[in-house]
């Protein structure tokens, strides 16, 4: 358990640094820890609640939320993430979507452009249902929040300003993570959950911590770009480990 929580810990504060919530990375150190694959996404959407919803709050507060354009993200995400986390998947299926996941994630951190200028307001769109449907789905199965694939289709759509893409992920992240916990905790597979969530609990004032620091820090002296490759390179490592452990279990089916 010593392992792990110093590894929750760096992986709050790096995500938390760059406006993320960790949970990809979560898993895969879960999973890469021997714990059995079906807590492993509670545990991680738990975690991940605890690292955005301080972040989240204080972007809604400082306006950094477009409310009105940023419902249809939210719209089809919510209940999509509830239906992910209810679905029951192998174990072999599981690792594959995690893997893959984390390997797209660091890519798309390492690409993800600098914030261009801001194009003007427009509508809300259903594309962007779609988009969030597709990520929130992604989200309550394998227990991730799905901001880190979300804010780089943002900034090449010009659809906000920086700190505006950064508040509506924390909020995406946050809602997708809790609506996917609800699914989790009631999925009916004879494994219990709430019993996985108390037996990890030293895993959460962990996360909590880096969060509160990574959050901090970067919106200090850090800069954003060297975060991000850093980060980048945490998912890709984990993100390949996770995609060997996901061979051997073919080979072992």
């Amino acid at each position: 358990m010593a392992g792990l929580l110093a590894a929750f810990f760096l992986t709050s504060l790096l995500y938390a640094a760059v406006g993320f919530g960790g949970g990809s990375t979560y898993n895969a150190l879960l999973v890469l820890g021997g714990v059995d694959y079906r807590a492993v996404p509670a545990v991680a959407l738990v975690c991940n609640v605890l690292v955005v919803a301080v972040g989240s709050f204080l972007f809604a507060r400082a306006g950094h939320v477009a409310w009105g354009r940023s419902w249809p993200l939210f719209a089809l995400s919510v209940p999509l993430a509830w239906l992910g986390g209810r679905l029951v998947v192998p174990e072999v299926a599981f690792v594959g979507l995690l893997a893959a996941a984390l390997l797209l994630a660091g890519l798309a951190m390492l690409w993800q452009p600098e914030p261009a200028a801001v194009d003007a307001p427009r509508r809300a769109t259903w594309a962007e249902a779609g988009i969030g449907g597709g990520l929130g789905f992604l989200a309550g199965v394998v227990g991730i929040g799905g901001g880190i694939f979300l804010a780089p289709v943002l900034h090449l759509t010009r659809w906000g300003g920086a700190k505006q893409v950064a508040g509506t992920c924390a909020v995406f992240i946050l809602v997708n993570s809790l609506a996917g916990l609800v699914g989790q905790l009631g999925k009916n597979d004879g494994f219990d959950r709430g019993a996985a969530l108390l037996a990890h609990w030293p895993l959460f004032p962990a996360v909590l911590l880096g969060g509160l620091l990574g959050s901090r820090l970067g919106s200090g002296p850090l800069r954003p770009r060297l975060v991000k490759v850093l980060t980048a390179l945490l998912i890709l490592y984990v993100g390949g480990r996770l995609a060997l452990r996901f061979v051997e279990l073919l080979g072992s089916g």
